[in-house]
Protein backbone atom coordinates (compact mmCIF):
# COMPACT_ATOMS: atom_id res chain seq x y z
CA UNK A 1 0.00 0.00 0.00
CA UNK A 2 2.63 2.22 1.05
CA UNK A 3 4.49 2.02 -2.78
CA UNK A 4 1.27 2.93 -4.74
CA UNK A 5 1.51 6.54 -4.10
CA UNK A 6 5.02 6.88 -5.74
CA UNK A 7 4.06 4.55 -8.78
CA UNK A 8 1.15 6.30 -9.35
CA UNK A 9 2.74 10.00 -9.28
CA UNK A 10 5.45 8.30 -11.67
CA UNK A 11 2.75 7.38 -13.91
CA UNK A 12 1.38 11.12 -13.81
CA UNK A 13 4.59 12.31 -14.24
CA UNK A 14 5.75 10.32 -17.39
CA UNK A 15 1.86 11.22 -18.75
CA UNK A 16 2.75 14.86 -18.37
CA UNK A 17 6.15 15.06 -19.28
CA UNK A 18 4.56 13.07 -22.62
CA UNK A 19 1.95 15.25 -22.87
CA UNK A 20 4.70 18.77 -23.21
CA UNK A 21 6.80 16.84 -25.56
CA UNK A 22 3.61 16.00 -27.91
CA UNK A 23 3.07 19.91 -27.14
CA UNK A 24 6.94 20.71 -27.78
CA UNK A 25 7.82 18.60 -31.03
CA UNK A 26 4.28 20.12 -32.58
CA UNK A 27 4.95 23.48 -32.55
CA UNK A 28 8.30 23.15 -33.80
CA UNK A 29 6.76 21.29 -36.89
CA UNK A 30 9.11 18.34 -35.43
CA UNK A 31 6.59 15.87 -36.96
CA UNK A 32 5.70 14.29 -40.31
CA UNK A 33 2.58 14.08 -42.38
CA UNK A 34 2.99 11.71 -45.60
CA UNK A 35 1.42 12.70 -49.10
CA UNK A 36 -2.12 11.84 -48.18
CA UNK A 37 -2.06 14.52 -45.09
CA UNK A 38 -1.79 11.41 -42.52
CA UNK A 39 -0.28 12.24 -39.33
CA UNK A 40 0.08 9.24 -37.21
CA UNK A 41 1.64 10.39 -34.30
CA UNK A 42 -1.67 12.88 -33.59
CA UNK A 43 -3.47 10.05 -35.08
CA UNK A 44 -2.58 7.66 -31.92
CA UNK A 45 -1.86 9.99 -29.29
CA UNK A 46 -5.14 12.24 -29.52
CA UNK A 47 -7.42 10.89 -32.26
CA UNK A 48 -7.85 7.66 -31.37
CA UNK A 49 -8.10 8.07 -27.88
CA UNK A 50 -11.55 10.11 -28.16
CA UNK A 51 -12.77 7.35 -29.70
CA UNK A 52 -11.32 4.57 -27.86
CA UNK A 53 -13.44 4.22 -25.15
CA UNK A 54 -16.67 3.85 -27.42
CA UNK A 55 -14.39 0.38 -28.62
CA UNK A 56 -13.73 -0.73 -24.98
CA UNK A 57 -16.63 0.58 -22.83
CA UNK A 58 -19.67 1.11 -25.01
CA UNK A 59 -19.78 -1.45 -27.71
CA UNK A 60 -17.46 -3.71 -25.87
CA UNK A 61 -16.40 -4.91 -29.36
CA UNK A 62 -14.82 -8.36 -29.90
CA UNK A 63 -12.39 -8.54 -32.44
CA UNK A 64 -11.33 -12.02 -33.95
CA UNK A 65 -8.92 -13.32 -37.02
CA UNK A 66 -6.67 -10.80 -36.87
CA UNK A 67 -4.26 -13.55 -37.37
CA UNK A 68 -5.71 -13.09 -40.85
CA UNK A 69 -4.47 -9.82 -41.51
CA UNK A 70 -0.54 -9.42 -42.79
CA UNK A 71 2.05 -8.74 -40.37
CA UNK A 72 3.65 -6.45 -43.41
CA UNK A 73 2.85 -5.67 -46.78
CA UNK A 74 -0.10 -4.46 -48.62
CA UNK A 75 -3.30 -6.02 -47.98
CA UNK A 76 -7.26 -4.74 -48.68
CA UNK A 77 -9.64 -5.09 -46.04
CA UNK A 78 -13.22 -5.12 -47.46
CA UNK A 79 -16.03 -4.97 -45.28
CA UNK A 80 -19.95 -4.06 -44.84
CA UNK A 81 -21.00 -1.00 -43.97
CA UNK A 82 -24.23 0.07 -42.26
CA UNK A 83 -25.00 2.53 -38.56
CA UNK A 84 -26.12 5.88 -40.30
CA UNK A 85 -22.96 7.34 -38.96
CA UNK A 86 -19.42 5.94 -40.02
CA UNK A 87 -19.11 4.47 -36.08
CA UNK A 88 -17.73 1.31 -37.85
CA UNK A 89 -15.09 2.89 -39.77
CA UNK A 90 -13.90 4.41 -36.67
CA UNK A 91 -14.03 0.90 -34.74
CA UNK A 92 -12.12 -0.87 -37.37
CA UNK A 93 -9.38 1.39 -37.32
CA UNK A 94 -9.20 1.54 -33.83
CA UNK A 95 -9.75 -2.32 -33.30
CA UNK A 96 -6.69 -3.03 -35.58
CA UNK A 97 -4.38 -0.51 -34.14
CA UNK A 98 -5.02 -1.98 -30.49
CA UNK A 99 -4.92 -5.84 -31.19
CA UNK A 100 -2.63 -6.26 -34.35
CA UNK A 101 0.92 -7.40 -33.14
CA UNK A 102 2.19 -4.54 -35.13
CA UNK A 103 -0.55 -2.02 -34.46
CA UNK A 104 -1.28 -1.56 -38.26
CA UNK A 105 -2.40 1.91 -39.15
CA UNK A 106 -5.65 0.96 -41.33
CA UNK A 107 -6.05 3.68 -44.57
CA UNK A 108 -9.60 3.52 -44.71
CA UNK A 109 -11.23 4.97 -48.95
CA UNK A 110 -13.58 7.83 -48.07
CA UNK A 111 -16.48 9.14 -50.30
CA UNK A 112 -15.73 12.78 -51.63
CA UNK A 113 -18.87 14.25 -49.40
CA UNK A 114 -16.34 13.83 -46.48
CA UNK A 115 -13.56 15.82 -48.05
CA UNK A 116 -16.19 18.60 -48.97
CA UNK A 117 -16.53 19.49 -45.03
CA UNK A 118 -13.71 21.25 -43.64
CA UNK A 119 -13.13 20.48 -40.19
CA UNK A 120 -13.96 16.57 -41.37
CA UNK A 121 -11.47 16.94 -44.01
CA UNK A 122 -9.35 17.74 -42.10
CA UNK A 123 -9.87 14.85 -39.35
CA UNK A 124 -9.99 12.49 -41.87
CA UNK A 125 -6.77 12.85 -43.57
CA UNK A 126 -4.58 13.17 -40.44
CA UNK A 127 -6.46 10.23 -39.08
CA UNK A 128 -5.19 8.37 -42.31
CA UNK A 129 -8.39 8.43 -44.52
CA UNK A 130 -7.66 8.33 -48.04
CA UNK A 131 -10.21 10.16 -50.99
CA UNK A 132 -11.83 7.06 -52.43
CA UNK A 133 -9.90 7.05 -56.24
CA UNK A 134 -8.27 4.47 -57.98
CA UNK A 135 -5.05 6.26 -57.95
CA UNK A 136 -4.78 6.95 -54.33
CA UNK A 137 -5.87 3.85 -53.08
CA UNK A 138 -3.43 2.13 -55.51
CA UNK A 139 -1.01 4.03 -54.43
CA UNK A 140 -1.04 3.41 -50.62
CA UNK A 141 -1.19 -0.68 -51.51
CA UNK A 142 1.64 -0.16 -53.79
CA UNK A 143 3.40 1.58 -50.85
CA UNK A 144 2.62 -1.78 -48.71
CA UNK A 145 -0.24 -0.24 -46.35
CA UNK A 146 -3.39 -2.06 -45.03
CA UNK A 147 -5.93 -0.17 -46.96
CA UNK A 148 -9.62 -0.52 -45.86
CA UNK A 149 -13.50 -0.07 -48.27
CA UNK A 150 -16.65 -0.43 -47.67
CA UNK A 151 -18.11 -1.60 -51.40
CA UNK A 152 -21.87 -0.98 -50.08
CA UNK A 153 -20.97 2.73 -49.68
CA UNK A 154 -23.96 4.84 -48.60
CA UNK A 155 -25.89 1.85 -49.98
CA UNK A 156 -25.32 0.00 -46.95
CA UNK A 157 -24.86 2.85 -44.17
CA UNK A 158 -28.24 4.43 -45.07
CA UNK A 159 -30.14 1.64 -45.35
CA UNK A 160 -33.64 0.92 -43.71
CA UNK A 161 -33.12 -1.11 -40.32
CA UNK A 162 -36.02 -3.57 -41.35
CA UNK A 163 -32.72 -4.86 -43.83
CA UNK A 164 -30.07 -4.82 -41.37
CA UNK A 165 -27.23 -6.93 -42.02
CA UNK A 166 -28.19 -7.61 -45.17
CA UNK A 167 -25.69 -6.68 -48.04
CA UNK A 168 -26.10 -4.16 -50.71
CA UNK A 169 -24.65 -4.22 -54.05
CA UNK A 170 -21.12 -4.80 -54.14
CA UNK A 171 -21.07 -2.36 -57.74
CA UNK A 172 -19.40 -4.22 -60.09
CA UNK A 173 -16.11 -5.63 -58.49
CA UNK A 174 -13.68 -2.46 -58.70
CA UNK A 175 -12.06 -3.18 -55.21
CA UNK A 176 -11.44 -6.82 -56.98
CA UNK A 177 -9.55 -5.26 -59.62
CA UNK A 178 -7.74 -2.91 -57.06
CA UNK A 179 -6.86 -5.72 -55.16
CA UNK A 180 -5.60 -7.81 -57.79
CA UNK A 181 -3.63 -4.87 -60.14
CA UNK A 182 -1.48 -4.04 -56.87
CA UNK A 183 -1.20 -8.06 -56.33
CA UNK A 184 -2.66 -7.76 -53.00
CA UNK A 185 -5.15 -10.27 -51.20
CA UNK A 186 -8.33 -9.01 -50.20
CA UNK A 187 -9.26 -9.80 -46.14
CA UNK A 188 -13.31 -9.98 -46.01
CA UNK A 189 -14.54 -8.19 -42.78
CA UNK A 190 -18.14 -8.80 -40.59
CA UNK A 191 -18.93 -6.25 -38.35
CA UNK A 192 -21.77 -6.96 -36.36
CA UNK A 193 -23.56 -4.43 -33.96
CA UNK A 194 -23.37 -1.28 -35.56
CA UNK A 195 -26.65 -2.10 -37.45
CA UNK A 196 -28.44 -1.62 -34.02
CA UNK A 197 -26.44 2.08 -32.58
CA UNK A 198 -29.09 4.35 -34.35
CA UNK A 199 -31.63 2.19 -35.70
CA UNK A 200 -33.30 4.07 -39.03
CA UNK A 201 -36.59 3.67 -39.62
CA UNK A 202 -37.45 6.54 -41.96
CA UNK A 203 -35.67 9.33 -44.07
CA UNK A 204 -36.69 12.53 -44.92
CA UNK A 205 -35.23 12.83 -48.33
CA UNK A 206 -36.69 16.98 -49.11
CA UNK A 207 -34.25 17.64 -45.88
CA UNK A 208 -31.48 16.02 -47.14
CA UNK A 209 -31.22 17.37 -50.68
CA UNK A 210 -31.50 20.71 -48.76
CA UNK A 211 -28.37 19.68 -46.94
CA UNK A 212 -27.04 18.08 -49.71
CA UNK A 213 -26.65 14.27 -47.87
CA UNK A 214 -27.28 11.21 -49.28
CA UNK A 215 -30.00 10.97 -46.52
CA UNK A 216 -31.20 12.62 -43.27
CA UNK A 217 -32.15 9.48 -41.08
CA UNK A 218 -35.11 9.54 -38.62
CA UNK A 219 -34.42 6.77 -35.72
CA UNK A 220 -36.67 6.09 -32.52
CA UNK A 221 -34.81 9.02 -31.08
CA UNK A 222 -33.41 11.43 -33.77
CA UNK A 223 -34.20 13.98 -34.53
CA UNK A 224 -37.09 13.92 -31.77
CA UNK A 225 -34.46 14.16 -28.42
CA UNK A 226 -32.38 16.44 -30.47
CA UNK A 227 -28.10 16.17 -30.13
CA UNK A 228 -29.30 13.48 -26.95
CA UNK A 229 -30.74 11.63 -29.51
CA UNK A 230 -27.94 11.32 -31.41
CA UNK A 231 -25.98 9.88 -28.84
CA UNK A 232 -25.12 5.71 -29.80
CA UNK A 233 -27.12 2.79 -28.53
CA UNK A 234 -24.85 0.59 -26.67
CA UNK A 235 -24.86 -2.63 -28.98
CA UNK A 236 -22.88 -5.64 -28.70
CA UNK A 237 -20.23 -5.81 -31.70
CA UNK A 238 -18.27 -8.54 -33.25
CA UNK A 239 -15.72 -7.62 -35.97
CA UNK A 240 -14.25 -10.56 -37.34
CA UNK A 241 -11.72 -10.99 -40.27
CA UNK A 242 -12.13 -13.73 -42.45
CA UNK A 243 -9.58 -16.00 -44.18
CA UNK A 244 -7.38 -13.92 -46.95
CA UNK A 245 -8.61 -14.41 -50.22
CA UNK A 246 -5.74 -14.51 -52.75
CA UNK A 247 -5.59 -12.07 -56.14
CA UNK A 248 -2.68 -13.54 -57.96
CA UNK A 249 -4.18 -16.79 -58.72
CA UNK A 250 -7.39 -15.26 -60.51
CA UNK A 251 -7.70 -16.72 -63.94
CA UNK A 252 -9.76 -15.01 -66.42
CA UNK A 253 -10.40 -18.76 -68.75
CA UNK A 254 -11.52 -16.51 -71.43
CA UNK A 255 -14.21 -14.14 -69.95
CA UNK A 256 -11.88 -10.87 -69.94
CA UNK A 257 -10.83 -9.54 -66.54
CA UNK A 258 -13.71 -7.66 -65.89
CA UNK A 259 -15.87 -11.13 -65.28
CA UNK A 260 -13.34 -12.21 -62.97
CA UNK A 261 -12.89 -9.36 -60.90
CA UNK A 262 -16.38 -9.30 -60.86
CA UNK A 263 -16.67 -12.99 -59.83
CA UNK A 264 -14.10 -12.05 -56.82
CA UNK A 265 -16.06 -9.53 -55.45
CA UNK A 266 -19.00 -11.94 -55.68
CA UNK A 267 -17.11 -14.28 -53.71
CA UNK A 268 -15.95 -11.36 -51.20
CA UNK A 269 -19.79 -10.50 -51.08
CA UNK A 270 -20.97 -13.80 -50.13
CA UNK A 271 -17.75 -14.93 -47.60
CA UNK A 272 -19.34 -11.51 -45.46
CA UNK A 273 -22.52 -12.39 -45.94
CA UNK A 274 -22.27 -16.17 -44.63
CA UNK A 275 -20.07 -14.39 -41.91
CA UNK A 276 -22.46 -12.00 -40.87
CA UNK A 277 -25.40 -14.57 -40.61
CA UNK A 278 -23.14 -16.79 -38.51
CA UNK A 279 -22.11 -14.18 -36.38
CA UNK A 280 -25.79 -12.20 -35.97
CA UNK A 281 -27.25 -15.66 -34.68
CA UNK A 282 -24.04 -16.44 -32.03
CA UNK A 283 -24.74 -12.94 -30.18
CA UNK A 284 -28.12 -13.06 -29.68
CA UNK A 285 -29.89 -9.78 -28.44
CA UNK A 286 -27.84 -6.46 -29.38
CA UNK A 287 -28.46 -5.14 -25.87
CA UNK A 288 -27.72 -7.73 -23.39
Amino acid sequence: MGQSAPVQADGWRQRIDGAVDFVRRRMAGDYEVDESGFDPELNAALLMPLFRPFYRTWFRVQMRGVENLPASGPALVVANHSGVLPFDAIMLQIGIYDEHPQHRNLRLLSADLVYDVPVLSSMARRSGHVRACREDAKRELCAGELVGVFPEGFKGVGKPFSQRYQLQRFGRGGFASLARQAGAPIIPCAIVGAEEIYPMIGNLPQLARLLKLPYFPVTPLFPWLGLVGAVPLPSNWIIEFCPPVPTDTVHHNGAGPDKADAGLADTVRETIQLKLDELVAERGPAFT
